[in-house]
């Protein structure tokens, strides 16, 4: 999923004033990652931090219970009524760092996972209508404007509509305007500013939040994501440290296992979930961290394990839609194609974003029954038209663009897009897309440092391998190649529904 520039920016904001009312829903436009998701949480006061290491996992979940009971009794005393309307919605884990993570074909996207509690559209709707109503009889209620804000996050995000985003950014200013320094909107425009893959914004205004509130769950989940979206490891690890001895939790936990697994430290990163999965007490918990544990899986190539812990996911939520995208993914490499290409569909009917309808275009391809084709091509027009549609509500869709285009599109508009991502932001992801742009305008020397760069971490992710594989053996670096797509197809054999065939052919091309 899953990410850049804003070709045009945002509009309707509120009036000037302290009163008005809530921006209404509507009907979702007719449009096909969701970057790197933010995060949803609860914020409170607490004692001054801890300067210590952080806790051993044991611990970990222990602070959990202990920090839950003193977040309940301070959320007693500060929170307003229309909270808790939106009780029920906003009580699950929060947005997993890189999202669709590198399973789907758009990064951080790492981009489109989100808060398992808040896929339950119907409940997410229904709160928000509740918000809508209480803010015009309460139209002064700072912590009611800052909640809608984020509610609108999450539907643009559950519904795979950016068009929510103004209407997010409307609600959050409103709450500004009453209160500059509340924690809980700031925290709520890191997470809109994240959601839109404006990570510098988004620090920015975690940095602002944690000022108010060092204990702020969301801001400092949020403060994570923008560091390891900009590229900032080494940041980003010392930031889930003090997340982690600060607020210890499925939100802080899940950041904590992708900061490792970036490392290329697998292990430790099934551990932290391992941990997290059993502090998990809600269903929502259950099927978030489940499915991160599934993608883990996946990426390592155990096909069998991640479609075990999709199945407990979906045990617990069976409309979690990351635990179907990823369960499909699943089927697809266990050679269950049939099974693959059904949920899918039933990801892309509900959730239309670049990565599940990528993914949705190339099973069509694989399969290659009768009208497959014009199938696929479909899967790739919708994704032109979502990147339209994000761009037009305030949303950076380069890498969307980038990683979408080069296989399936326009080589110019890939590089273009890949070029001007990566001069915001130097992650692994962003250097693997721009690297396999390069490649796929024929400019290979160009891109070899880029696909190199994209490696070096320690990341074990066999997209990045095939592209650097594939970007040596044309450069001709015969043994280097070979080696790259012998390791990508060990790695994990079904990694991409095309990629992995073409990696097998070029193998074998290369011998």
């Amino acid at each position: 999923m899953s990410q850049r520039t804003n070709d045009n920016e945002p509009t309707g904001h509120p009036a000037d004033t302290d009163e008005g009312d809530p921006p209404e829903t509507g009907p979702a436009p007719a449009a096909s990652d969701a970057g790197h998701d933010a995060p949803e949480a609860d914020e409170h006061d607490a004692p001054e931090p801890d300067h210590h290491d952080a806790p051993e996992p044991d611990e970990r979940v222990a602070a959990v219970r202990r920090r839950g009971a003193a977040g309940r009794r301070w959320r007693a005393a500060r929170i307003t009524g229309c909270a808790a309307l939106l009780a029920v919605a906003l009580t699950g884990g929060a947005i997993a760092a890189g999202a669709a993570r590198d399973g789907a074909p758009a990064a951080a996207a790492a981009t489109g996972t989100v808060s398992p509690a808040l896929l339950n559209g119907g409940d997410l709707d229904a709160s928000v209508a509740a918000l809508q109503a209480h803010l015009r009889s309460q139209p002064r209620d700072v912590g009611g404007w800052a909640t809608l804000g984020l509610a609108y996050v999450e539907q643009a995000r559950t519904k795979g509509d950016p068009s929510r985003y103004p209407q997010a950014e409307q609600a959050l200013e409103h709450a500004l305007r009453l209160a500059p320094d509340d924690d809980q909107a700031l925290a709520g425009r890191a997470a809109l500013a994240a959601a839109r893959h404006d990570f510098k914004g988004a620090l920015a205004y975690a940095d602002r939040a944690l000022e108010q509130n060092p204990y702020s769950e969301r801001a400092l989940s949020s403060r994570i994501d923008a560091l390891v979206e900009l590229g900032r490891y080494d940041q980003a690890s010392k930031a889930a440290d003090t997340a982690d001895t600060r607020r210890p939790g499925v939100p802080v936990f899940t950041r904590y296992a992708y900061v490792h697994e970036l490392r290329g430290e697998v292990g430790a990163a099934r551990r932290v979930l391992e941990r997290a999965l059993s502090s998990a007490t809600s269903p929502g918990d259950v099927a978030y961290v489940a499915s991160q544990l599934g993608q883990l899986a996946w990426n390592q190539g155990d096909d069998k394990t991640a479609l075990t812990c999709y199945g407990r996911a979906l045990a617990a939520d069976d409309t979690y839609l990351p635990a179907l995208e990823g369960r499909a993914r699943a089927q697809a490499a266990s050679g269950d194609l049939a099974g693959a290409v059904k949920g899918m569909e039933l990801v892309v009917s509900r959730y239309p974003l670049p990565g599940p309808l990528v993914e949705l275009g190339e099973l069509y391809e694989a399969r290659g029954a009768e009208g497959d084709r014009a199938r696929a091509r479909d899967q790739y027009a919708l994704v032109d038209a979502w990147i339209a549609l994000a761009r037009a509500n305030g949303v950076d869709a380069d890498l969307d663009t980038a990683l979408a285009a080069a296989d399936h599109g326009n080589k110019s508009d890939a590089l273009r897009a890949a070029r001007a991502e990566w001069a915001r932001r130097h992650t692994v992801h962003t250097a693997d897309a721009l690297a396999w742009a390069l490649h796929m305008g024929g400019r290979d020397r160009e891109a070899l440092p880029y696909a190199r760069r994209a490696t070096a971490t320690g990341y074990r992710n066999a997209s990045f391998l095939y592209h650097r594989g594939t970007i040596e053996l044309a450069t001709g670096h015969r043994e280097e190649g070979r080696a790259l797509l012998a390791e990508a197809l060990k790695l994990n054999p079904g990694f991409s529904p095309l990629g992995a065939r073409r990696a097998r052919t070029a193998l074998e091309a290369a011998k």
